[in-house]
């Protein structure tokens, strides 16, 4: 970075602002999730993309200022992509003193093979690199795995899910891996892509483009996400309370069976908790004064049977 963007880190109020709103957060999903303790060894994911770039930086910064002692190594796979600058990342890791190691794979060679031409390889291309990024994991000893998908990456997972999987499910901010060996993580999980895109502008990271495979981008996510960024600049704030949504779930009123007892419910002498109030209008249900929210619930339970 050149001395000019130093100083403009240290000094622009837009800059701080942003860098400080990317430190809060990080550091809010670390502590909510309890994502790194004493001791542990993190293996940072990096793509050589914004968000990897992002997370490596403030984990760096995380590392510096936190109570707790904890190692980081960041890990870059190169998959022999046609036209992959080698050089950038293990310059850069260099330059800024991080342990790294670059595991080269051939996948690329393995995709175009098995994946129809004109088709999405991201699928496939995904699957591998994770398990060979599950194996170099195990191999270095690494405690937990550190992955760059942000607080959009999750609400396009979740609409993708809702979509076309038939599911209500998003990318979870820490879940153990597919081989049950290891702790996956997402630090930028309280993170917009926003706020990514201005913190790498501003620290000038030396992006690697994804697209060198030549694959086209998953057009599912990419309606998805257009749906998303529609959303945001028509209502403000839905995309925020669709984020919150993923920590308030409340399975009696979903219709899962496997995650509440419907077969087995059954009157009793206090009212449950989310009971029919939560068919209200948001308006009610969200009273910040609780002793009101508790006053509403005494009234109505006085009313006559007839009048309710």
């Amino acid at each position: 970075m050149s001395q000019m963007s130093t100083q403009q880190l240290k000094s622009d109020p837009s800059v701080q602002k942003n860098q400080k709103r990317i430190r809060h957060f990080t550091g809010k999903a670390i502590a909510d999730f309890n994502m790194i303790e004493e001791g542990d060894k993190v293996m940072v994911c990096l793509s050589g993309g914004k968000d990897s770039y992002t997370m490596l930086d403030v984990l760096l910064y995380k590392q510096r200022v936190a109570p707790i002692s904890f190692s980081i190594i960041a890990v870059n796979l190169d998959q022999k992509q046609p036209r992959f600058p080698e050089h950038i990342l293990p310059d850069y890791l260099s330059q800024i003193g991080v342990d790294f190691e670059i595991v080269e794979e051939d996948t690329y060679s393995i995709v175009v093979d098995k994946v129809p031409e004109g088709k999405t390889t991201c699928a496939l291309c995904s699957r591998l690199r994770r398990g060979i990024l599950y194996k170099t994991a195990s191999r270095l000893g690494a405690t937990k795995i550190a992955l760059g998908h942000h607080r959009d990456d999750m609400l396009e997972t979740l609409m993708l899910n809702m979509f076309y999987g038939g599911q209500l499910k998003s990318m979870p901010p820490k879940l153990v891996s597919d081989d049950g060996k290891h702790i996956v993580i997402r630090p930028l999980a309280y993170c917009t892509e926003a706020d990514i895109s201005e913190y790498s502008a501003n620290n000038q990271f030396p992006i690697i483009p994804c697209n060198l495979c030549g694959s086209q981008e998953n057009l599912q996510r990419k309606k998805i996400k257009s749906m998303l960024h529609d959303w945001q600049k028509r209502f403000p704030g839905r995309i925020e309370n669709m984020a919150r949504a993923l920590q308030n779930v409340v399975p009696s009123h979903l219709a899962d069976n496997n995650h509440f007892d419907f077969e087995n419910l059954s009157i009793q002498e206090m009212p449950y908790d989310n009971g029919d109030i939560g068919f209200d209008e948001p308006h009610v249900e969200t009273l910040s004064d609780t002793s009101s929210k508790k006053q509403l619930v005494s009234s109505i339970n006085q009313l006559p049977i007839t009048n309710i």
